[in-house]
């Protein structure tokens, strides 16, 4: 996990107002390509704002290419000078590490059907392609696959066949029992290939699906580089995007990637299908879940006016639009006023007590637990900047 050095302290010490009204009206703008710019953004901030916190905030919540896509339909001279051209460096960054991450899964997919494991890609290019047509949206610096629980053990030994060795810091009791997964790295070459293996699906702290197993069994194949590869179905996308905005959330990360993914998952399905996922959802024990993140896409992006949009307004609804809105995008704000984490785990578990004190042991379970596995963070500055973490884990981990 890496963390660019000082980023959080510029943006609190800044408050940068503007410059999250500037990233979000891009946002709406990318989500709304029938409206007219000159109709439709004129509240976009005038551009006499720091380009360098626009980076910032786009980089921090994996947003930079959407808004790259969004600018040339923004009024004119919206542009902000010399933000153009980072945007563009960005989308070639993201474009080299993309294409490697698919490389890396065209193998992973290889050895891992040769020896008849059960899996599936989750997030990634190959989502990306799904959800938006285009590969590079945002850096993916690892592949993420998911097995059962019960081939956990021989996908790792299957990987292993090709180079990949479990990272030392994910070796622990609390790496692979609570939060399910752990990190694979094969050195080589110019670069490092990471796998993020996983048999769970949410941290403990907010509620996980009940069956795991469906994620594998519903998944779909997709054909890129002359390979057919498994990835999660359209529902499961829904859910493991409003997963990931509950896993930020609960960590106070900013999450306005994920949140796109929510609105771009919805966005595809009809009112019976929206009725399905809703459905679907319950069965997961992911309905809040789900309406977390439908609500977090409706105050960032503008409400759709659908079914999703009308269910999902009541869920945190002691939460201002404002603040949530600040949660996903901006939440190093001083000013923020956080919710309890065990206030939110009550609103995700329905208002079930049976649930809510199952969902509260297992957390106290696994802080326990790393409390006693887990080693001291140890952080050290690197050549280019950024500040990398081992032997632990990181409460930002925005640039995975």
């Amino acid at each position: 996990m890496a963390m660019q050095d000082g980023s959080y302290e510029r943006l609190r010490a800044a408050g940068c107002a503007d410059e999250v009204a500037y990233v979000q009206a891009c946002l709406r703008l990318f989500f709304a390509p029938g409206v007219d710019a000159a109709d439709g953004q004129a509240d976009m901030p005038a551009p006499t704002i720091s380009a360098a916190h626009v980076a910032d905030i786009a980089r921090l919540n994996k947003v930079a290419i959407f808004m790259l896509k969004a600018l040339p339909r923004a009024p004119a001279g919206a542009a902000l000078p010399g933000l153009p051209a980072w945007l563009d460096g960005y989308r070639r960054r993201t474009m080299s590490m993309n294409a490697a991450c698919i490389s890396d899964s065209v193998a992973i997919d290889r050895v891992l059907r040769d020896r008849r494991v059960d899996f599936v890609f989750l997030k990634g290019p190959l989502q990306q392609h799904r959800l938006y047509g285009d590969h590079f949206m945002k850096p993916s610096g690892d592949v993420d696959i998911l097995v059962s629980p019960a081939s956990f053990a021989e996908a790792r030994a299957a990987l292993r066949t090709i180079g990949y060795e479990v990272a030392g810091k994910s070796r622990s009791v609390w790496w692979v029992r609570f939060l399910g997964e752990q990190h694979m790295v094969r050195e080589g070459g110019t670069r490092a290939s990471t796998v993020d293996l996983h048999h769970r699906l949410q941290q403990p702290g907010s509620p996980s699906p009940r069956d795991i197993d469906g994620f594998l069994r519903r998944k779909r194949e997709v054909e890129v580089a002359g390979a057919v590869m498994p990835i999660i179905s359209a529902a499961d996308t829904l859910l493991l995007s409003s997963i990931s905005v509950a896993k930020a959330i609960f960590n106070r990360e900013p999450c306005a990637g994920y949140v796109c993914d929510v609105r771009a998952s919805a966005s595809r399905l009809s009112e019976a299908e929206q009725q399905t996922v809703l459905d679907h959802a319950a069965e997961q024990g992911l309905a809040d879940t789900l309406l977390l993140g439908l609500r977090a896409a409706d105050v960032l992006l503008g409400a759709s006016g659908t079914l999703l949009s009308d269910r999902a307004a009541r869920i945190l609804a002691h939460i201002g639009n404002a603040d949530l809105l600040h949660m996903v995008i901006a939440p190093w704000l001083a000013s923020l006023r956080w919710p309890q984490r065990r206030h939110v785990l009550w609103e995700l578990c329905g208002h079930e007590p049976v649930r809510y004190l199952a969902e509260a042991g297992w957390a106290a379970s696994a802080d326990l637990s790393r409390r006693i596995f887990e080693r001291p963070v140890a952080v050290a500055p690197a050549p280019d900047g950024t500040i990398k973490i081992s032997g632990g884990t990181a409460t930002h981990a925005s640039e995975r």
